[in-house]
């Protein structure tokens, strides 16, 4: 009997409890390069289990790594005799019960599809480009294979496969020490252009020889690169559950179905974008339904999973946000660059920290380049900025979207690597908040 219907058996063997599984295989080949050399490749698998057992309305969690029926069982029994000594949750009422399942499809292995020969051509064609001006390149290029269980005592008995590709290369000049990066993410690897992925990473490797400055602190307008804005919609996804509003800590309280945003901004949460990494389910199992979050500038849905859709009487969608996809504009790169005056190009953002969640209010710095505009041309690296800003500011200072976008993955790397895609285009806002210069590259 394979562990998956091992785990049935043992919901149906406890019905005094209600149980519930996630039980995963993982594998991952972890390549790390740093100046223009392999640093390491790790290939590794794992199993592992995590359960949470529920008696009326108290719980107990734990997980195991490398599970038996024998030590699975051992641990529910250990549990049962903790678990009346643990606080009720007032608020709980039932685990996930929808049955419904997506088409549970298989996945191509992307281990085998884009092995390690595979990934060592095309890292040593992005370090021949940009060789000649004197960077070499840093980073990692990761794929992984899950197959994910999820199981309860009320039926449910899914199965998710995930294959996901996560390359993110930084070239770093061998002079200044300036970065830029290129990233790329998604399932499909037909779906990678190299020659666009070493072309726009030239692009920014050339703007980067060119003189270091510091801009003044004020308000500018500014080119916000696809990661850049994706990690503000991230940022912002957090006001965006049903568990933000339950805890006070939504911007979107009292604004469902309100205009909020510029007509221009709608984004999707879509799980199944082919150009994304694909999902099936929620972490509770119900169907990752695609969920218009925000329509011409109106906010449409919370994402509701079973816990706080039960406690606040809402409808559960399954929406996630792992896959958000930003509807592109009018104007081309050109057009973007072009109509700015003065401003910067911002291609990616660190270290950034709510000040204050449900007023969007943020602060964080700009780091693997930074560039001044000019007269509608790049002209200068600028050293990394300081920020502080309300993200539902950024958002509304929009003028202008890119006419196509781009995957941008985003990765943990650490413990299973869990890799999220989102699909973003370059926009410009206008009244960005610089608070100070690092004085750094």
């Amino acid at each position: 009997m394979e562990f998956r219907d091992e785990l049935v058996e043992i919901c149906k063997e406890y019905p005094d409890f209600k149980l519930e599984f996630h039980y995963r295989i993982w594998e991952t080949d972890f390549l790390r390069f740093y100046q223009s050399q392999i640093n390491y490749n790790i290939s590794k698998t794992s199993i592992s289990l995590d359960t949470t057992l529920y008696k009326g309305k108290k719980s107990y969690s734990f997980s195991m790594k490398e599970p038996s029926k024998q030590k699975l069982t051992e641990k529910i029994e250990e549990a049962s005799n903790l678990i009346d000594n643990l606080p009720e949750d007032p608020d709980f009422i039932d685990i996930e019960d929808d049955l419904q399942r997506s088409s549970e499809k298989d996945k191509t292995n992307n281990i085998k599809q884009v092995n390690l020969s595979r990934k060592l051509d095309i890292l040593s064609e992005v370090a021949a480009a940009v060789s000649p001006y004197e960077f070499k390149i840093y980073g990692t290029f990761i794929c992984n294979y899950r197959t994910l269980y999820l199981i309860n005592s009320n039926g449910v008995n899914k199965k998710e496969i995930n294959s996901p590709i996560f390359l993110e290369v930084k070239a770093v000049s061998d002079k200044n020490e300036v970065t830029v990066m290129e990233n790329f993410g998604g399932e499909d690897f037909s779906r990678f252009d190299q020659s666009r992925f070493i072309k726009n990473l030239t692009a920014k490797v050339e703007a980067a020889g060119s003189e270091i400055v510091d801009v003044d602190p004020g308000e500018y307008e500014v080119i916000l690169a696809p990661r850049c804005i994706g990690e503000y919609f991230l940022y912002l996804e957090s006001s965006m559950t049903a568990r933000s509003l339950d805890h006070k800590q939504s911007f979107f309280e009292g604004k469902l179905d309100k205009k909020i945003f510029p007509d221009s901004i709608t984004i999707i949460d879509d799980p199944q974008d082919p150009d994304l990494i694909n999902f099936d389910y929620n972490s509770d199992g119900h169907v990752y339904q695609k969920t218009t979050l925000i329509k011409q500038g109106v906010f449409k849905n919370f994402m509701v999973d079973n816990y706080y859709g039960r406690k606040l009487k809402m409808k559960k969608n399954g929406s996630d946000g792992g896959a958000l996809v930003m509807e592109t504009g009018d104007k081309n790169w050109e057009q973007l660059v072009g109509s700015v005056k003065k401003g910067l190009y911002i291609s990616s953002l660190h270290y950034m920290n709510f000040i204050n969640q449900k007023e969007t209010s943020i602060t964080g710095l700009t780091r693997d380049g930074t560039f001044l505009i000019e007269d509608g041309k790049i002209t200068k690296v600028v050293n990394n900025l300081r920020f502080t800003e309300k993200i539902s500011d950024v958002i509304s200072g929009i003028t202008d979207i890119e006419n196509k976008s781009y995957t941008i993955a985003v990765s943990g790397n650490y413990g299973e690597f869990g890799i999220y895609s989102m699909r973003m285009p370059h926009v410009k806002v206008k009244g960005f908040k610089i608070s100070s210069s690092t004085r750094t590259v």
